[in-house]
């Protein structure tokens, strides 16, 4: 009898097809019973490795071993002629047979009965719990002048080398800092940024000596997975940030090849001076964003973004950095808001080094989402339209945790708000703390069409993370969905200043069609300036064509007013606030971008007839 043919007769071949697909059902069985019970990875792994092993262990048994009416025997010691193997075989049959069948109904209740539409989407909470973590500002334990920005650094490095990992949902800087110096239980912590491991640590320095204690935690049951303490000199502090990073890897079970290596090493500044440098600008840029004026913080965030520059010239994030103060000087003084001592002259260098900064961006960009999203900021801001269209295609198309800082204004225009909340939902499950995350996703649904999921967005926002641009689109969000009481009850409450205030009035009025209440409105808001950001919009909202029509005409003759009027019409939600021929420049740029104009229209004004 040939091999093959005694393989049969001993029934090998039947154990193995026996053994694998019982195998394979009480696998899908522990999976099941695994992810309801909230077990680790490892358990489910271990059991599917001891399925396998088990297979050529059966299959040497059944060649070996013969059933028989006494019992098991090896199979030289049976008699041919009273071998039962037939009838073995047709029992193996109909085990095969049976473990099919209920093999099959497993797997058409797992693909077709198993789920509803209301089911979580693949990137929800479910199915990344056991892959999500937040790196807290590590604790400066000494106090020197700089430890503490080092210590930050140190933070941001070791944050920014997890999240070159695909496999990792590691929170951003925003949400993870708004923690720092607050005595509040990890699991807490975990909670507010749904995440379920949490890193955090301490850095002493005494002279050159350097002291690194960091700890990885499970937060449901403050388990440390991994803990470790590095001593070592500054100039050694590049290698071990690179080692924790590597070590928390490995512990969330991140397979880790040369190329994510590289990716991680890769992803900061690898420069001690240089990251104490760009912690202190940070620190202004985010304070200038709110606490001091906005130039003058920015500009001196921009003395330490140029010691970084010159010591790491291809460090991507600090020339998006930089760019910021120059935009700002733009876009103030073409919108009406303009500083002493500004001239063309200093308006021209300024965009010159906002092209430049950006360029530059884009050039050292570490991954193809960063490196598209800055190419189009560059091309938005330069004028560069011309395929725009596709370049937001090609940005929103990339995974990760970036947006780029002119995305937002860009999407909406060029009718791909639909396509961009993929990217925001992304980003505020990176981001949970920032309120511009929640700003971005819920006027991206607005200007979607999705009015009620906008105001519950912004609502859940407000609570979790208020800002003055998300109280502007909750405004929004209930204006368009008619509760106009409450949105002015909102403005009266919440919204700081008296001008943006009555901005706010005059909107609600607008959308009611209230003309009288909006002409009242109009006339407070007449003294604020003619070229005000907001004096497009208020004269669209309420009807006064010629108005709106002359104010952005004096914008569009500016070198930089297209990119304005841009974001005029993106704040407006009202259509074309202004007809296409008052502003020549701007027209001529969206037609030779094939842009449609005028854009969609979230919201409704019936004093705007045009």
């Amino acid at each position: 009898m040939s091999f093959f043919g005694e393989l049969k007769r001993r029934n090998v071949i039947r154990v193995a097809i026996a053994y694998a697909v019982i195998g394979w059902v009480l696998a899908q069985i522990a999976e099941f019973a695994f992810e309801n019970f909230g077990a680790p990875d490892w358990v489910l792994k271990s059991v599917v490795v001891i399925l396998l092993l088990g297979l050529p262990i059966a299959i040497v048994f059944a060649w070996a071993f013969e059933m028989t009416p006494e019992g098991v025997k090896r199979e030289k010691e049976v008699d041919r002629s009273e071998s039962i193997t037939p009838q073995t075989g047709k029992k193996l049959d109909r085990v095969i047979i049976a473990v099919l069948v209920v093999a099959l109904a497993w797997f058409a209740w797992d693909k077709f009965g198993g789920s509803t539409e209301s089911a979580p989407p693949a990137t929800t909470e479910a199915s990344v719990s056991d892959k999500s973590v937040a790196v807290l500002p590590f604790v400066a334990m000494s106090s020197g002048p700089d430890d503490e920005f080092f210590a930050d650094g140190m933070t941001e490095e070791i944050l920014n080398s997890l999240a070159q990992l695909p496999e990792l949902l590691v929170t951003a800087r925003t949400s993870a800092f708004s923690f720092k110096g607050q005595d509040i239980p990890i699991q807490e912590i975990a909670d507010a940024l749904g995440v379920q491991h949490v890193v955090e640590g301490s850095v002493r320095r005494s002279g050159d000596r350097l002291r690194v204690t960091a700890q990885l935690i499970r937060a449901n049951d403050g388990f440390h997975l991994w803990s470790e303490t590095f001593d070592s000199t500054s100039k050694d502090m590049i290698e071990v940030q690179e080692n924790i990073a590597e070590e928390i890897a490995v512990a969330l079970e991140v397979v880790l090849d040369e190329n994510k290596r590289d990716a991680m090493r890769l992803a900061g500044l690898r420069d001690i001076e240089a990251f104490t440098y760009y912690q202190k600008g940070r620190d202004l840029f985010e304070r200038a964003h709110g606490e001091i004026p906005q130039i003058e913080g920015l500009r001196q965030a921009n003395v330490y973004f140029e010691q970084v520059i010159e010591r790491v010239p291809d460090y991507w994030q600090v020339y998006a950095d930089h760019s910021d103060l120059y935009t700002h000087l733009l876009n103030n003084n073409v919108a009406g808001i303009r500083e002493e001592g500004i001239t063309e002259a200093i308006l021209a260098d300024a965009y010159a080094t906002a092209i430049a900064d950006l360029e530059a961006a884009a050039q050292n960009a570490p991954t193809n989402q960063i490196r598209y999203l800055a190419e189009l900021d560059l091309a938005f801001l330069s004028g560069n339209w011309r395929g725009l269209s596709g370049r937001v295609e090609r940005a929103l198309a990339e995974p990760g945790c970036q947006e780029g800082n002119w995305t937002p204004t860009v999407v909406n225009i060029v009718g791909a708000a639909g396509d961009y909340i993929e990217l925001t939902t992304t980003i505020l499950a990176c981001d949970p703390l920032r309120s511009l995350s929640w700003f971005n996703l819920s006027r991206a649904k607005l200007w979607a069409g999705e009015s009620a999921e906008a105001l519950e967005i912004a609502r859940e926002g407000m609570d979790v993370a208020p800002g003055l641009w998300l109280t502007m689109t909750f405004i929004q969000a209930l204006v368009d969905n008619g509760l106009h009481d409450e949105a002015l009850r909102v403005i009266e409450n919440d919204v700081p200043h008296d001008d943006l205030a009555t901005v706010f009035q005059l909107l609600v009025a607008a959308h009611r069609g209230d003309e009288e209440r909006t002409t009242q409105l109009l006339a407070m808001y007449d003294g604020y300036g003619i070229r005000d950001f907001f004096d497009v919009i208020v004269n669209a909202w309420g009807g006064r064509r010629e108005e709106a029509n002359r104010q952005a005409a004096e914008i569009d003759e500016h070198f930089f007013g297209p990119m304005v009027l841009w974001q005029i019409a993106n704040w407006c939600q009202c259509g074309s606030p202004w007809d296409p021929e008052a502003t020549p420049n701007f027209t001529a740029m969206i037609e030779a971008a094939n842009i449609a104009w005028p854009p969609k229209t979230p919201l409704t004004y019936p004093l705007k007839d045009w």
